[in-house]
């Protein structure tokens, strides 16, 4: 059995679920900000590698994207695992001096066999962090940001189909890490400053410092 590569002493690895329009990207930023974090997009880094000349794995990519089906999780985590790689080799102190490189992976795993595998091969993660919002709240939000995202998925068959994945495949990792008491569950509504209040207020009973 091959260890993680990557030990939690070195890296502290943050999930964060939450169905689609939740508000994910935007409070990334918050915590890129304030805490430190080098954000993680699955969705970014598929989507970088779909059109990345030369890549191996692009139409295959591009063919699930289409379908609204999950990439198989071994390119997933692969291109998460040479990020988390690629950072730290260009910030070599962020693992010295008792300053812990942190990573804060969006929108992974959306299923229960790829959180086990992450956390087998990559590293274990410290918590995931589950933006907790009610469908109409999200398709509203979509359906706006689908007017200038661009975005062939911002509309309302996507949308809708994109929230059954969600709801069936990505809800029982957020139940099985609760069992584990490594959630941290935010109500997702209301303004992004009071949304962002949750979540700081909920990353301090945890112990989690700002940077």
């Amino acid at each position: 059995m091959s260890s993680p590569r990557f030990s939690p002493q070195e890296v502290t690895v943050v999930f964060l679920l939450g169905g689609p329009g939740s508000g994910k990207g935007t409070q990334s930023s918050n915590l890129v900000r304030d805490y430190g974090f080098t954000h993680l997009s699955a969705g970014d880094l598929l989507r970088a590698e779909q059109i990345r000349e030369g890549s191996e794995y692009g139409q295959l990519i591009k063919n699930y994207i289409t379908e609204g089906k999950i990439v198989p999780m071994e390119i997933t985590v692969a291109l998460l695992s040479n990020a988390m790689a690629d950072t730290l080799s260009k910030n070599p102190g962020s693992t010295s001096g008792g300053k812990k490189a942190r990573f804060l992976i969006d929108g992974f795993p959306r299923k229960l066999d790829q959180a086990v595998f992450f956390e087998s091969t990559v590293c274990p993660s410290e918590f995931t962090l589950f933006l907790d919002c009610p469908e109409e709240v999200m398709e509203t939000r979509l359906l706006k940001r689908g007017e200038t995202s661009g975005r062939d998925d911002d509309n309302a068959a996507s949308i809708r189909k994109r929230f059954r994945t969600f709801v069936e495949t990505s809800m029982p990792v957020v139940t099985e890490f609760e069992k584990q008491d490594k959630v941290i569950s935010v109500t997702a509504t209301g303004t992004v400053e009071v949304v962002y209040e949750r979540i700081q207020a909920g990353f301090e009973k945890r112990g989690v410092q700002k940077a």
